[in-house]
């Protein structure tokens, strides 16, 4: 396969592999394209289970089939859809095992590598190299046929499937349409109601401002707040803010300092300002709130199922909202469908920039180290915040949820009830 990727050990190298080729560029690619082909055909359901003893040849015509270096994945217990490269051994033609991958995190044991390798090459190296041939060949439309069927010569017969292979990443049935390397999800009618947000955390936070001022007045979290808070209100009142009143000086006593930052927070809150000083504020409140019990995340029925189904795929998840990152990391850390932050790789908040700022979505982007905007797929109710993200190169869908505001007509955006239909 000429034009392919993954490059055969030469003969001068066979049975004997340095550590440098097995971290080299071609065996790197090889475990990055066996673990998205697991996670596929698990998908698919042609395979399930564990993946352990997974072989690949890192295949050219040109080299005998006892040199080349295998691809295998450990006896690990990882199952084929959450199989990862650095989970993968790399065996040269003389059986032995270079580099170990990496220990799972919840065990310190070594991996152990199985004896099962005719099994492995016999039972699923057929769909491995055909669809390696997919890559070489390019985009293919095959014809849809029920079922996966093989032939008297063991290979396989693809029904009912339209995906190829390109550079080690797997498309849809539509070739111009790739899975995006990185989704970034807005929360407040995105990911949840925004009933939650407005009858639930913002009035808990308008309703325990004052408790929590006075249990933490001293404290350099809190302090850290005042601050921020001062110089909001300070720059509102110079520029006419309505609702903004002058927070006197420390010296003016702890009440009266209180009272004016009350009465600040209150009517930022009832004008639902997306600010950085009042957003870290409110964080630290529904903290206690979420420490007491007294506060739970809620989510769509829609969004575990779809995490579940992007961290599976490899596709990494972040959030990006005008709630602070402890906000963030509180709602998705305990909701009504228990812990989802092991399917969210980081999350964003207006330190980044403000969401309906073109330049709020470039700094994500290039935070993101994707090769090109578009990798980045960008989902909001919002359409001022859809057309920024647009603009900054980002490929956009609009979350059309219950309780969410009317779009423009003819806004010219995508839109999604749920994110099972991406």
């Amino acid at each position: 396969m000429a034009s392919s990727p993954v490059v055969a050990l030469n003969g001068a190298m066979a049975g004997r592999a340095s550590r440098g080729y097995l971290e080299s560029k071609a065996p790197t690619k090889t475990r990055i394209l066996t673990s998205e082909l697991c996670r596929r055909f698990c998908t698919l359901g042609w395979a399930s289970s564990s993946g352990g003893s997974i072989a690949v040849e890192v295949r050219r015509d040109s080299i005998p089939r006892s040199n080349r270096l295998i691809a295998m994945g450990r006896r690990s217990g990882v199952r084929k859809e959450r199989i990862m490269p650095e989970y993968m051994y790399g065996l040269p033609a003389n059986g032995s095992i270079p580099p170990l991958p990496s220990p799972k995190p919840y065990s310190s044991k070594p991996p152990r590598c199985m004896s099962c390798l005719p099994f492995s090459t016999k039972g699923y190296l057929f769909l491995f190299n055909d669809a390696l041939e997919l890559q070489h060949l390019g985009p293919n439309n095959l014809t849809p046929n029920p079922g996966l069927q093989q032939t008297g010569k063991g290979v396989a017969n693809y029904a009912n499937i339209s995906t190829y292979v390109k550079a080690g990443a797997l498309y849809s049935d539509n070739p111009t349409d790739p899975l995006p390397r990185c989704v970034v999800l807005d929360i407040e009618g995105t990911t949840t109601p925004i009933s939650f947000v407005t009858d639930v955390l913002f009035p808990y936070a308008r309703d325990n401002v004052g408790r929590h001022l006075s249990a933490t007045f001293e404290t350099p979290e809190t302090r850290d707040d005042i601050k921020l808070l001062r110089s909001q209100v300070e720059d509102d009142l110079k520029q006419g803010v309505q609702g903004a009143v002058p927070i006197p000086a420390d010296e003016a006593g702890n009440e009266q300092v209180m009272a004016a930052l009350v009465a600040n927070v209150e009517a930022m809150i009832k004008a639902d300002r997306k600010i950085t000083a009042l957003k870290q504020l409110q964080g630290h409140i529904w903290q206690t709130g979420f420490e007491n019990n007294e506060l739970e995340g809620v989510v769509f029925e829609d969004v575990p199922k779809a995490l579940m189904n992007w961290h599976s795929l490899g596709i990494k998840v972040y959030i990006y909202s005008s709630g602070s990152r402890l906000a963030q990391r509180l709602i998705f850390g305990k909701t009504n469908y228990g812990d989802l932050r092991k399917y969210l790789c980081g999350f964003f908040d207006t330190n980044v920039g403000n969401k309906k700022e073109t330049q709020s979505y470039i700094e994500i982007s290039e935070s993101l180290g994707v090769n090109k905007p578009s990798d980045v797929l960008f989902l909001t109710d919002v359409y001022q915040e859809a057309v920024a993200a647009k603009d900054a190169g980002l490929e956009v869908l609009i979350s059309v949820r219950p309780g969410n505001g009317p779009l423009p007509e003819n806004h010219g955006f995508k839109t999604v009830s749920s994110f099972l239909e991406i």
